[in-house]
């Protein structure tokens, strides 16, 4: 029986030695908090989960895989481990929405220690978050507060009337256009054109008075130079490359080429004729009667 007995004693101590040191698992704690007392169904609350523990343990915190019960996953804040003399202090802040109708949530989430082929769990103490109700509760007798003045309701826009209207104002335009196109655009043409020669008088008095009062070069040849820019914008030909003789043939007016002469007698001999005036006047005329004739044929077509 003695030889049994030691047997006995000699295979349980051995069995005793092969099983995991108990302390081994007590080396790590937990702390988990939420960061505010309570919380309305749904609303995102923060649950902060803290791990301290030896350097050399393998320790992983619950990512989005986890199942967090009635809370739902919102997302995960880490921060940087802290270690000092050989232990690793971790935390974490996951945000959750709490969708349990129970007064009292009793709540905690575990870090795991990863051994070869298990790990063991480390819970916290559990946290408490309040359900705040935004509802009041209905009273058994309902109070009825007497109203009996009127409330102003303004009438409503009618939007299909304001949207038929248009409509019918635009087919009116797009009609109006297509049968006095032609009108419009001729009116619009003699405006452009009357608009010009408004322009072009104002700088020919402006031109003409400097001409007169100081006969020189320069005035001269500006003056005579705005008049041929005008022709050639009214009419579309080349009157700065003609002489006085082919714009006189062109006009069929012989007296322009007297005109020409008594403004290019100061270009050519530096002398002032008597008449200059009259001179431009008559070419301002001659400008005008173009203009006329100009819109005589944009209202005939021609």
């Amino acid at each position: 029986m003695d030889r049994i007995g030691k047997l006995v004693v000699g295979a349980w101590i051995g069995f005793l030695a092969l099983q995991p040191s108990p302390s081994k698992g007590q080396e790590v704690v937990v702390e988990g908090h939420f960061l505010q007392d309570s919380a309305r169904l749904g609303e995102r609350v923060g649950y902060v989960l803290k791990a301290h523990y030896p350097s050399e343990l393998p320790v992983l915190f619950p990512d989005s895989t986890y199942r967090f019960g009635d809370f739902e996953y919102l997302g995960k804040q880490t921060f940087t481990s802290a270690t000092s003399d050989g232990h690793t202090l971790d935390s974490a802040v996951y945000w959750l929405s709490n969708f349990s109708l129970d007064s009292v949530q009793n709540y905690r989430v575990p870090v795991f220690e990863i051994l070869r082929y298990d790990s063991i769990h480390h819970l916290p103490e559990p946290a408490r978050l309040h359900l705040v109700l935004t509802i009041d509760e209905i009273p058994e007798e309902l109070a009825f507060r007497q109203n009996d003045s009127y409330q102003y309701v303004p009438p409503s826009f009618n939007y299909p009337y304001l949207i038929g209207g248009l409509l019918a104002l635009i087919i009116l335009l797009m009609g109006s256009f297509y049968f006095f196109s032609d009108g419009i655009k001729k009116r619009w043409q003699v405006h452009r054109e009357k608009r010009k020669f408004k322009r072009f008088v104002a700088d020919w008095e402006l031109s003409m008075k400097q001409l007169v009062d100081n006969p020189q070069i320069q005035e001269a040849d500006e003056l005579l130079g705005l008049w041929k820019s005008y022709l050639e914008v009214l009419t579309g030909l080349p009157f700065k490359e003609w002489t006085a003789t082919e714009t006189a043939a062109f006009l069929d007016r012989p007296e322009v080429v007297n005109d020409f002469r008594k403004i290019e007698l100061i270009i050519y001999a530096n002398r002032v004729d008597n008449n200059i005036r009259e001179a431009c006047e008559n070419l301002l005329q001659i400008s005008r009667n173009q203009l006329e004739e100009k819109i005589e044929k944009i209202r005939h077509h021609e």
